[in-house]
């Protein structure tokens, strides 16, 4: 497989599809960006501006601002929150392209495959950061248990699975077939939604208060909460790192947090400007994660 001739389209110019983007084109992929507003303005007049270890840099993508039906890719990437997810995927319907990976929250997937159908792939981003002043500040996860997650919703490992990996691996990117996405996607919520102890009512806490006894001991005992709802409801948690997590002390989670609080990309993840924006989704996916457990 010549990666260099597959044809891959990222649906959305954020952080994470920032990220996906610069990865591919620096390994000399066929990428695309799909962007609009004053982000497609910058991207066409400056490139990707990114910052590579303290130092700012450039890089020329491919953009377009609108997709049409016959533009075909090989995938397309849609790395989108949660509650923006069914609006993306509804201005993909009628684009023939075979395979869409969506990387973001979520608890199921019933009506996105109302909209694409088997086209559909579940995917979660192994990647973070922000975006200030049309810079990116990102980076990819450096194991395995941090790198891109997707998987076919039946479980099999099917050609288009391997192809997708090849892929990744073309761009010395992490990643796993998760075999159980549904039970990866819940277990990852489960944990994602204690970020909502994080908000003030005008935006996010200081760093100081965020590693507080008192933030870390709620968010402590919210994620031992959700994981025992998880199991109970009948899906797995995984993957092993999370389900160790379910049978830790509260006290051996809150010093795990105040300690991932001292990285500061950590802390530009968690409380940064990217954050903010992360609200609705997060509000939204607490929501969307009880409905699910208490109905199974």
């Amino acid at each position: 497989m010549n990666t260099k001739q597959i044809r891959l389209l990222i649906f959305g110019a954020g952080v994470i599809g920032s990220t996906y983007a610069l990865r591919f084109a620096q390994y000399g992929l066929d990428v695309t960006m799909l962007a609009r507003g004053k982000r497609l303005k910058t991207l066409k007049r400056d490139g990707l501006r990114y910052n590579d270890n303290g130092s700012l840099k450039q890089i020329s993508i491919r953009t377009i601002e609108k997709l049409e039906n016959d533009d075909i890719y090989d995938f397309i990437f849609v790395p989108v929150r949660y509650d923006q997810a069914e609006a993306a995927l509804t201005m993909l319907k009628d684009n023939q392209s075979k395979s869409i990976v969506t990387l973001t929250n979520t608890i199921g997937y019933d009506g996105w495959l109302e909209i694409v159908g088997d086209r559909l792939l579940p995917g979660f981003p192994g990647a973070g950061g922000d975006l200030k002043e049309d810079v990116l500040y990102a980076q990819f996860g450096s194991e395995k248990h941090q790198g891109t997650i997707f998987g076919e919703i039946n479980g099999r490992t099917t050609d288009r699975v391997n192809r997708l990996a090849r892929i990744l691996e073309s761009a010395d990117l992490h990643y796993e077939i998760q075999r159980d996405i549904q039970a990866f996607h819940i277990s990852h919520a489960a944990l994602a939604i204690v970020n909502k102890h994080f908000y003030t009512n005008d935006g996010m806490m200081d760093v100081e208060a965020a590693r507080s006894v008192s933030t870390l001991s709620k968010i402590a005992a919210d994620i031992k909460q959700n994981l025992n709802l998880v199991q109970h409801a009948g899906f797995q948690v995984i993957p092993p790192e999370t389900k160790a997590m379910r049978d830790m002390s509260e006290e051996d989670i809150i010093s795990r947090y105040h300690q991932m609080l001292s990285n500061d990309f950590i802390v530009d993840v968690k409380l940064g400007h990217h954050a903010v924006s992360q609200k609705a989704e997060l509000m939204l996916l607490e929501e969307m994660f009880h409905k699910k457990i208490s109905i199974r």
